[in-house]
């Protein structure tokens, strides 16, 4: 996806690397990763159920099996140092 393309509104964006790989584990797809700037950007599309899940983790109220967690922040880290976005 092209960077210059993205409706800011439509999108969410976060350098959380524990959040997004919580997001990505319980099914939200990353659509762009902004490396333009010293700290990486998780972009994901902005849904009703997206800003509800963002809530639920910082109030601390979502469970998350740890397996599939530590894959996708290994996943994730992997993409942030690869030479692909």
């Amino acid at each position: 996806m092209d960077l210059k393309r993205l409706k800011l509104d439509e999108y969410f964006e976060t350098s959380d690397l524990s959040l997004s790989s919580t997001l990505v584990s319980l099914g939200f797809s990353i659509d762009c990763l902004d490396k333009s700037n010293p700290k990486v950007i998780f972009i994901f599309k902005s849904t009703p159920e997206l800003i509800q899940t963002i809530q639920s983790f910082w109030a601390a109220k979502l469970k998350i099996e740890p397996r599939t967690y530590f894959n996708n922040l290994k996943d994730l880290k992997a993409r942030i140092y690869s030479s692909e976005g």
